[in-house]
Parts: C-alpha cells; sequence; structure tokens
C-alpha cells in the first residue's frame, strides 16, 4: 500500500522573476508580481502540490528583467497559505550562514516550520562581478557552499555553536529560538562531480536538471551509493517543464511555438554563460554540459523530462521516473495558474492511481 510518506511530491518554480519559465517571445499568462504568486501558491495548495521554489536573481539578464529578492518573497507566500512548504533560495556569498540561519528561522518560527532553503553555489560569473563578490572556482565554489550547509545545521540544531572552515568561522555561538520541528530542509541542484559528492555528504535534497528516464537513474544511482558509503540520506528532485493538454497534437503544437519563438540572442547568450561555468568543473560536466538549443529555450531542461502530452501519458512518466528514485518533481509551466489547477486536478490524481496500483503489485510480489 503506498502511504502519502511514499508518494512522489510536486514543487513549482515561483515566478518571482520577470519573463517566466522559458527564453521565448510566446505568450505566457504569468505574472512576477505579488498579487499574483498569492493566488498562484493558493491554487497550487489547493490542486497537491508540496512545495514552491523561489527563484535567486541578481542582475537582468536572459529576459528576466526584474527580481523579488527570494527570503522575503517566501516569506509573503507562506503568509498566504497553510499547508504549502516554500523553499527560498540562497547564494552563499551575498548571504553570510549566520544571517541566513536567523533570518529562516525566524519565518520557520512564523510558519510552523514550512520553510525550506535552496543552497545555489552560483553558475553567473557576470552576476558576482556587478554586486563585487568573488567568483571562485567551480569546485571551490561547492566547498564554500558544504561549509555553508554545515554551518546552517550546526547553528540550527546546537548550542555553542564553534565551527573553523576556509569559508566560514563561529565562535561559542548560539542561535535562539532556533526554528521549529522539523527542521528546515536543505536542497542543492547541480549535475557535476562536486554537486553530487556535496548531496552525498550533507544535503537533504538533490535538485537536478531535466534528462530522460535513464540518465537521471544513473545521477540517482550514483548519488545514493555515495550517499549510503557516507552514512547519509538524500533524497532527489528533478526538473521538468510541463505541458499537459488534452491531446498530445496540442501539447506537441505548444512546445513547437516555444521554440519556434525563442529568444535566439537571449538564449545564445544564457547557453554561453552555463556552457561556460559547467566546462570549469574538473571533469568539464555540468548541468547543461549535453543541452542543445531547443534545450536551453528553458532554463533548467525542462523539456528532456518530456512531461509534455495528455494527463495520461504525463501520469505514467511521472511514476516511470519515480521507480528509478526520484522523489519530488519540478514544475514549470507556460500559464502558470491555469495550468497548475489543470495538472492538479488532471495529472496528480492519475499519478496517485497509478502509485497505488503498483504499491499493490508490489505487495502481490512479496
Amino acid at each position: 500500500m503506498t502511504t502519502s510518506h511514499d508518494q512522489v511530491k510536486f514543487a513549482y518554480w515561483v515566478p518571482n522573476v520577470s519573463g517566466g519559465l522559458v527564453i521565448s517571445k510566446i505568450e505566457q499568462r504569468t505574472g512576477w508580481d505579488i498579487d499574483y504568486n498569492r493566488r498562484l501558491a493558493q491554487i497550487a495548495e489547493q490542486s497537491g502540490f508540496d512545495y514552491a521554489l523561489s527563484q535567486i536573481r541578481f542582475t537582468a539578464g536572459y529576459g528576466a528583467e526584474f527580481q523579488h529578492e527570494p527570503v522575503a518573497f517566501s516569506h509573503a507566500l507562506l503568509a498566504a497559505t497553510t499547508k504549502l512548504k516554500v523553499i527560498a533560495a540562497l547564494l552563499p556569498g551575498p548571504w553570510n550562514p549566520a544571517v541566513a540561519a536567523k533570518q529562516i528561522a525566524t519565518i520557520s518560527q512564523l510558519t510552523e516550520g514550512r520553510v525550506a532553503v535552496n543552497i545555489v553555489s552560483g553558475w553567473f560569473r557576470g552576476e558576482f562581478t556587478a554586486i563585487g563578490e568573488p567568483w571562485l572556482d567551480h569546485d571551490e565554489r561547492y566547498r564554500r557552499s558544504e561549509e555553508f550547509i554545515r554551518a546552517l545545521r550546526g547553528i540550527w540544531t546546537q548550542d555553542n555553536f564553534t565551527f573553523r572552515g576556509d569559508f566560514y568561522r563561529f565562535s561559542d555561538y548560539t542561535l535562539k529560538p532556533k526554528p521549529a520541528h522539523p527542521l528546515p530542509e536543505i536542497f542543492q541542484g547541480g549535475s557535476s562531480r562536486a554537486a553530487r559528492d556535496m548531496a552525498a555528504r550533507v544535503s537533504d535534497w538533490y535538485f537536478t536538471n531535466g534528462n530522460s528516464v535513464a540518465e537521471i537513474k544513473k545521477q540517482v544511482d550514483d548519488i545514493r551509493a555515495k550517499a549510503r558509503a557516507n552514512n547519509h540520506a538524500v533524497k532527489i528532485g528533478v526538473n521538468a517543464f510541463a505541458i499537459a493538454r488534452d491531446t498530445e497534437a496540442e501539447a506537441r503544437a505548444v512546445l513547437d511555438e516555444i521554440i519556434v519563438k525563442a529568444d535566439p540572442e537571449a538564449v545564445n547568450a544564457f547557453g554561453h554563460e552555463v556552457k561556460n561555468a559547467g566546462k570549469a568543473s574538473p571533469e568539464g560536466q555540468g548541468n547543461w554540459a549535453q543541452s542543445s538549443f531547443e534545450d536551453l529555450v528553458q532554463y533548467n531542461d525542462g523539456f528532456k523530462t518530456n512531461l509534455i502530452g495528455t494527463p495520461e501519458q504525463i501520469a505514467e512518466r511521472i511514476v516511470a521516473l519515480k521507480q528509478v528514485g526520484v522523489d519530488l518533481v519540478l514544475l514549470g509551466f507556460l500559464h502558470f495558474q491555469e495550468e497548475v489547477e489543470y495538472f492538479g486536478r488532471r495529472v496528480i490524481p492519475l499519478v496517485r492511481a497509478l502509485e497505488a496500483k503498483t504499491g499493490a503489485h508490489a505487495e502481490a510480489a512479496e
């Protein structure tokens, strides 16, 4: 029998950044303002979504001309909901772990523990340069992020916390009040060796870019094996851009229009930056190493996950992801409010039915 604990979780990208989730001139009935986002959070909560992920951007680019700060924005969404968990992005460098720990602990206390964090190691050198932050080599950015996570968790769980790292140092520090129970979950992203190894040591959740079931399975197996060796457990979230329509032809037509109306200059500029970031890793791999122009039209390779088609097709593909170890699907949409509602009404019930069916089959086989 499948319990709610075993069910795949659903999250959506919070559009607290202008331009939507695709680098395209196609119409996107999505707003980046707080009124739109408050209503979206309420729709998502009512539609069966578990999490929302607020984005972090400091500078304009690739269609994202305006950006709201994610911690404050996340708190506003939490205040407008009662069950939804909101994941606030934090960028080591601009954020110090002492400030972040205190911010998030306070929000946790005010929202009965519904806040989480996503530690973003950084991929855009120009952004760091613009705000006067040092730009570290690829693996050094992940070393700093790991120290950031260790510091956060130490501050949240210990009194008289002392830490001696290369990037952060604490001496006999006690935070009061600490976060509400349960502690804020710690998410991180990446596909490089350094990102995966960090997740296998310290993170609660690992986000990876969109990809095929077979390629995602390779990452899941790799991370879980390393985590076991470290006596650690990590859950896996996968990015996807969902286009759910009554017919497959309708869904494919929307995808074709997104690609046809892509902004080539913005897509290529984005591709140049992210591919450079990936090549900077020692193995020359990263989130976007194998991404084509069409893939890059969606920031995190969401088309690759292929949640494009009828509700039945999408539900089957989500369960296939679950069967290779995916615990959460992080979704982007073209028209967020109406499509989140449609997804909750038409897709999530089919996923739950398939989960119950596959769970019953597994029990019968034992």
